[in-house]
């Protein structure tokens, strides 16, 4: 009997260290958004703890289900999550969230972020309390990356009007006039690019970003793409970890005015609970170790 009693135990033991030890196990939380147009999973960020709190309560609470991608702007963003334009809803959410705007989190595809209303009314760039957006944007070259397009674009037009360049610069000017009147962002954008080099030989300008980009950025944007002019200025809190293909479909949706899309497309979001270290194996997210 004593033998019999000795293994019993050891086996307790060993059991409750092995339930002890699956009890130390450290979880996250992947968020799942489910569309008409597919699932995204996103995983937020630890550097962001007011925002991704906020986040998990609200979907916790199911106070995101039934609302929209309101916003659509495709090689932009899609934006949606307002609360307060839900059907039916007696929720109001009117508050905001302090900026948690951190230099490792910026607007590669795919990241999600905090939207907000404009400096003028919100210098200190606080968030809005439910309303978020997904970056899609688009890859850039490394050129046009380290190229202030606004001062070039302006440099240019200016350029065009002047009387002394009128004759010599007619077909570019026409070319670049067209595409952007046409709403070819992309190509009035390579034409101007393409039209620097002599551009800054005729002004003696240098339209090259003020602000060297980070050498991570810069591989983000020209691999994976994104949106580089929204960086330092809204929160970026989590990321789209799976379903990348999903931003792309519902960019492409039509849209009326103020970008909506002329069809409705809700979400809803659901929690899964799931051990970092899978999360990192899986989607390569690598969290900081705790102390």
């Amino acid at each position: 009997m004593k033998r019999y009693a000795t293994y019993f135990s050891i086996f307790v033991l060993v059991f409750s260290a092995v339930f002890l030890l699956a009890g130390c196990v450290e979880k996250d939380t992947v968020v799942v958004i489910r569309t008409p147009y597919g699932d995204m999973r996103a995983v937020l960020y630890d550097k962001t703890p007011q925002h991704k709190e906020n986040f998990l309560a609200l979907a916790a609470s199911k106070a995101y289900d039934s609302t929209l991608f309101h916003r659509v702007i495709q090689g932009f963003m899609i934006q949606g999550g307002d609360v307060n334009l839900k059907k039916g809803t007696q929720t109001e959410i009117s508050y905001t969230i302090p900026a948690e705007i951190h230099p490792d989190l910026f607007h590669v595809k795919g990241a999600l972020a905090a939207a907000r209303q404009s400096d003028q009314v919100n210098p200190e760039k606080a968030s809005s309390g439910c309303q978020f957006y997904i970056v899609q944007g688009e890859v850039y070259t490394e050129q046009k990356l380290n190229t202030d397009v606004q001062r070039l674009s302006q440099a240019a037009f200016a350029f065009f009007q002047d009387e002394k360049h009128k004759e010599e610069s007619k077909e570019i000017a026409a070319a670049i006039q067209k595409a952007y009147l046409a709403g070819n962002y992309e190509e009035y954008t390579r034409l101007l690019i393409d039209f620097k080099p002599t551009l800054e030989e005729r002004t003696g300008q240098n339209f090259d970003n003020a602000e060297k980009i980070p050498a991570n950025r810069v591989k983000a944007y020209i691999t994976e793409g994104g949106v580089p002019h929204l960086d330092d200025e809204y929160t970026v809190f989590g990321k789209v970890v799976e379903g990348l293909e999903v931003i792309d479909k519902i960019a492409a949706v039509q849209t009326g005015p103020g970008d909506k899309p002329l069809e409705d497309v809700f979400l809803s979001i659901e929690l899964e609970e799931i051990s970092k270290k899978e999360i990192t194996q899986k989607y390569g997210i690598v969290y900081e170790k705790t102390k």
